[in-house]
């Protein structure tokens, strides 16, 4: 098994780190760019940023804060939301970031995925996407729907296919985030999951419903994970990223020990 990669993901509103479940009643929990130094320092493999109302109030995401926090750590920095083209991804980039992730823009305009794979290589671009179960509806043979500008908006995709076309337009990471399970604490989407990990050729990043480290031995093992992203469960203070690399190794899971 390939070393196992864990993520904080920062949702950033109006300046602050904010978190809620299924993408509603979110509370405000702190300073992205403390909270990034806070875990970069804790020992998590990369970071992952989302401007999360930037699309939807259609505005550019806050370069400044994409800056501050490039400079506060020192791993791996993935960056979404607003982005509308390859200038936005070049300004992300410059500001410090390795990655982009692309959600509602690559469904609106897929071919931006082949655009900023040629502009900037597919390592560095991922693909967002965000699945509603659609269980025995024919149009959705995976049995899930992709959603668009958090979970706003339906858009008629079905979630194995998409992931599958954004591999050919030259993606280079998927992140699988179940809305069903964002949020809730109650485990990953491992149907979901491991139904694209194995269906695609990319990495696959698990994300939505982390709330224990069994929850991410699940999706490593039965989700086929390569990586996962983490947030509630280390915002509130009930693990620290130590524990959770030491909870997986004690599974035998291999992660890389950063202390």
């Amino acid at each position: 098994m390939l070393t196992k990669r864990i993520i904080p993901c920062l949702d950033v509103r109006r300046g602050k780190v904010t978190k809620g479940v299924r993408f509603q009643n979110n509370v405000e929990l702190g300073d992205p760019v403390e909270m990034a130094a806070a875990y970069s320092a804790g020992g998590c493999d990369e970071l992952v940023f989302y401007d999360i109302t930037a699309s939807a109030e259609h505005r550019p995401i806050d370069i400044e804060m994409v800056a501050a926090v490039a400079r506060a750590i020192h791993i791996p920095f993935t960056v979404g939301g607003g982005i509308t083209g390859l200038a936005d991804m070049a300004r992300v980039l410059t500001a410090g970031a390795e990655k982009i992730s692309l959600n509602s823009l690559a469904v609106q305009n897929p071919t931006i995925i082949t655009e900023g794979a040629k502009a900037f290589g597919a390592q560095c671009i991922v693909l967002g996407m965000d699945p509603v179960k659609m269980p025995d509806n024919p149009r959705f043979p995976s049995g899930y729907e992709i959603t668009i500008r958090g979970f706003r908006e339906r858009t008629g995709l079905d979630a194995l296919a998409w992931a599958r076309r954004a591999e050919e337009l030259g993606a280079g990471e998927i992140v699988v985030n179940s809305v069903d399970a964002d949020g809730t604490q109650q485990g990953f989407e491992l149907t979901l999951t491991r139904l694209i990990a194995t269906q695609v050729h990319i990495p696959v990043v698990a994300s939505g419903g982390a709330g224990t480290p069994d929850h991410l031995a699940a999706v490593f093992t039965t989700g086929c994970a390569d990586a996962a992203i983490i947030a509630g469960m280390i915002h509130t203070g009930a693990y620290t990223i130590r524990q959770i690399k030491e909870a997986l190794l004690a599974k035998h899971i291999p992660v890389r020990k950063k202390w």
